[in-house]
């Protein structure tokens, strides 16, 4: 893997040494500059479970991807910079609390100094810098997290207005990227999975998140939402560059499936 040019591509000038601090930095500087993204299941490109794929993608084609691309692509960095780490499967909270199945989700286990830590850089809205599985409730972006136990493993929770919301489930079982395949070929094309169904694309800020679902440009800054309706794909194609510096001119987009 060619380091130098990863850390360029997430902004991270720091120190390669495999601390607390780095993982820290590096996991913000990732959530900050890479977008977490469906675009290619819309342009009817097949998404494989490859890191020679996900470099050239992420890193020098300046995109984005989903769990699987992000946070394999982040394992195979933080295990070239010497991070004793593990993938775990996720499965995700849906809005009626059901879990999905096994592989739902790529999470990254890091062992550091004896403690461990979960990482994840391919959630979307999700946590700024690595969470310790410590018990206790963490601050991260201006949101609480906390990791309880669960009768299957852990889970992750959330304090959104004034509630625990689970995020996903997931056990210290270490995993293979293969076993996700399966997985990743279902997101792409089931109608049960919500990533066939909208685009989105979605990167947080030093403020807040920019999002853009559809035609809607979201904003969030501060705790203050707005958003607003672009009017043609061309406003579409000049947001994806203005906002997370993704140029994709002149692509026929596949047609929203409906099932």
């Amino acid at each position: 893997m060619d380091v130098a040019a990863y850390l360029e591509r997430i902004g991270y000038e720091g120190p390669r040494t495999p601390t607390l601090d780095t993982l820290r930095a590096l996991h913000r500087c990732h959530m900050l500059t890479v977008p977490f993204e469906n675009l290619d299941i819309h342009l009817g490109r097949t998404i494989v479970l490859d890191e020679t794929s996900f470099f050239d993608k992420i890193v020098r084609r300046c995109r984005g991807g989903f769990c699987y691309e992000l946070n394999g692509l982040f394992a195979a960095l933080l295990r070239e910079l010497g991070y004793d780490l593990d993938l775990l499967s996720g499965r995700v909270s849906n809005q009626a609390g059901h879990f999905g199945p096994e592989f739902d989700h790529l999470v990254l286990l890091v062992r550091l100094e004896g403690q461990p830590w979960i990482a994840d850089v391919g959630f979307g809205d999700s946590f700024l810098e690595p969470l310790a599985l410590d018990g206790k409730e963490q601050s991260s972006g201006g949101m609480l997290y906390f990791v309880d136990r669960w009768p299957e493993g852990l889970i992750l929770l959330r304090q959104e207005n004034g509630l625990w919301s689970a995020k996903y489930v997931f056990t210290l079982q270490p995993r293979r990227l293969e076993e996700f395949a399966a997985m990743c070929v279902y997101h792409q094309t089931s109608p049960n999975s919500t990533f066939p169904r909208a685009r989105i694309c979605t990167r947080a800020t030093p403020q807040g998140r920019i999002t853009l679902s559809e035609m809607r440009l979201i904003r969030a800054i501060d705790g203050e939402r707005t958003e607003h309706m672009l009017e043609s794909e061309e406003q579409y194609a000049e947001a994806l560059m203005e906002y997370f510096g993704i140029e994709l001119p002149n692509l026929a987009w596949k047609p929203l499936r409906h099932w």
